[in-house]
Parts: structure tokens; C-alpha cells; sequence
């Protein structure tokens, strides 16, 4: 990634692991100065031998926020994962807020693909209000609207092939399911090289539906794995009765509808246009994670 863009280069959520993953983007990328901000600084300690300032601050905290982003800069602000309704949008309020405060130069900020008011994802409307609030501040900015992780596939993939089937509310709907690899590195881009605004799609190369994922998984296996469409309350159920909160197999449950209505049937090219490599597909990724899938990673 060539650059004459200059820092510092401050990544908020910096112990989680896409906040991981694009410090050492950055890192491999020559990036500095490098600020990584967390709510658990003891747990990035190594990463100060490596050059990196370590700053303890909290979106929920705004007092804590002003050090973190002295100086300005370039900030990346990953969402938080916080399901309760509203309060995700609350503490990035309080981040752009700190961020205008410090004079930071651009911000970039991991989205969700269309937050539009008929995406049914449970924390839509969050996105959708950060959003707003960013172009609201006049900074320049970058948002990436990541798509789904395939990286999730790694979880209800093992269970379908113990079950011999893949149960999902998605309908025929598609998605263009993203590595957290390739979101980590289009963030570190974005914010290593990004000028002006811009808002973009971060997909897989192709979009893929739950038949292709059942497919997949079989060629993985060497097992017959059948897709089995079922009703959203019957998916809410069995998360339920399999130990997960109403609230969350609601909200989990959620992204299954959104597929099915079409609203993350999106598959761009911005992750090659940022990275300058293309992204990694579903079968691709699932194939080099055989071992998860069979229950021996």
C-alpha cells in the first residue's frame, strides 16, 4: 500500500480481533505512529515492544476518550458488539464526539452492508445513526459496510454437519459473506491511504447462498450435507433451547431474515480496490478451515 499519508494511526477496539488484525496490517505496512485503544490495556502489553502506544479508553467512558485521541490523527472506529438496543449507537456518539474534539483529520468506521430502515438486523439502525453522525462532523471519512463474516460459518458449520443438515431462516437469499481477514485488512488500508469520503461495500468476491454453503460443507466433509430451510421462529427456538438468550436469537436469528429479503445480496470489488488483493471466497475459506468443520481444529 503505497503512502504520503502521515499519523498517528489510531485503532479503537484494538484487543478484539479484527481490532488485532488490522494493528498488524498496519504494522506489516510501516504505519506510524501506531495507537491502539482499548478498554484492556494489559492485555496489548507485547505490542509496545513492537513500537505501538498503547492508550486504555472506553466508548461508554467519554472522559477517557479525550487522551485517547489527542492529537488528532487518523482514527478507526470498529463498531462495539453490544446487541442491547441503542446503546451501540450511544457510545460511538461518544467516540465521534471525542474524535471532533481532538481534531482527528479522518475517520473510518466497519458499518454493515445496506443499514437502510427495511434491513431487519437488530442493530441496523445503529450503523445506520453513526453513519449520520460521522458525515454530520464534516471530517472526511471512509465507512466500510462489512458483510457478514464467514468467519461465522465456522461456528453453525460444525453443527450442521453433526446434524447431516443445514437448518437456516435465509430462505433462497445470498450474501456476500467477508473473511474478518479481509475486513481487517480493507480497514488498515482505508485508514493507511483513504483520502476524501467514501463509503464501501466490504464483500466476499461473490455473494452465496445457504444451498452453496450446504454444498460446500459437503465437498469438505465427504458427507451429504442438505440444506434444510425452516421458519424464523423454529431457527429462535432451537437457539434457545440450545442455551442462547431470546434477546440474542433474536437478533442472531435476524441476519438470516435480512438474507432472505435480499438486503446482503451485495458482492464488490472494494476490498482488491483497497488491499490491492482480491478477497478470499466462502468455498476457499471453508476448504483451508476442513478441520474446524469435522471437529478437530
Amino acid at each position: 500500500m503505497p503512502n504520503s499519508i502521515k499519523g498517528p494511526f489510531i485503532v479503537t477496539g484494538a484487543s478484539g480481533q479484527l481490532g488485532g488484525q488490522v494493528i498488524e496490517a498496519l504494522l506489516e505496512e510501516g504505519a506510524e505512529p501506531l495507537v491502539a485503544v482499548t478498554r484492556s490495556p494489559e492485555k496489548l502489553e507485547a505490542l509496545r515492544a513492537r513500537g505501538v502506544e498503547i492508550r486504555a479508553g472506553d466508548f461508554n467512558d467519554p472522559a477517557t476518550l479525550g487522551p485517547c485521541f489527542a492529537g488528532g490523527g487518523r482514527l478507526l472506529i470498529i463498531s462495539t458488539d453490544d446487541l442491547a438496543p441503542g446503546k451501540r449507537f450511544a457510545a460511538h456518539r461518544n467516540a465521534i464526539s471525542a474524535a471532533k474534539e481532538a481534531g482527528v483529520s479522518h475517520i473510518v468506521y466497519t458499518s454493515l452492508t445496506n443499514p437502510d430502515e427495511v434491513n431487519p438486523i437488530g442493530f441496523a439502525r445503529d450503523h445506520r445513526e453513526t453513519e449520520a453522525s460521522i458525515k454530520d462532523t464534516g471530517i472526511s471519512h471512509t465507512i466500510l459496510r462489512n458483510c457478514l463474516y464467514a468467519d461465522l460459518l465456522l461456528m453453525n458449520g460444525p453443527q450442521a454437519v453433526g446434524a447431516g443438515a443445514l437448518y437456516s431462516a435465509a430462505g433462497d437469499g445470498k450474501a456476500g459473506y467477508v473473511t474478518r481477514a479481509d475486513c481487517a485488512r480493507a480497514a488498515a488500508a482505508a485508514l493507511f491511504t483513504e483520502t476524501g469520503s467514501s463509503v464501501r461495500d466490504i464483500t466476499g468476491p461473490a455473494a452465496v447462498g445457504q444451498a452453496d454453503i450446504a454444498a460446500i460443507l459437503s465437498e469438505a466433509t465427504g458427507k451429504e450435507i442438505p440444506y434444510v430451510p425452516i421458519t424464523r421462529d423454529a431457527l429462535v427456538a432451537a437457539m434457545v433451547g440450545n442455551g442462547l438468550p431470546e434477546f440474542m436469537a433474536d437478533v442472531f436469528s435476524s441476519f438470516d431474515v435480512a438474507i432472505a429479503e435480499g438486503c446482503l445480496n451485495v458482492a464488490s470489488g472494494d476490498v482488491e480496490e483497497l488491499t490491492g488483493q482480491k478477497g478470499q471466497s466462502v468455498r476457499d475459506f471453508l476448504l483451508a478451515n476442513k478441520a474446524v468443520l469435522i471437529g478437530q481444529g
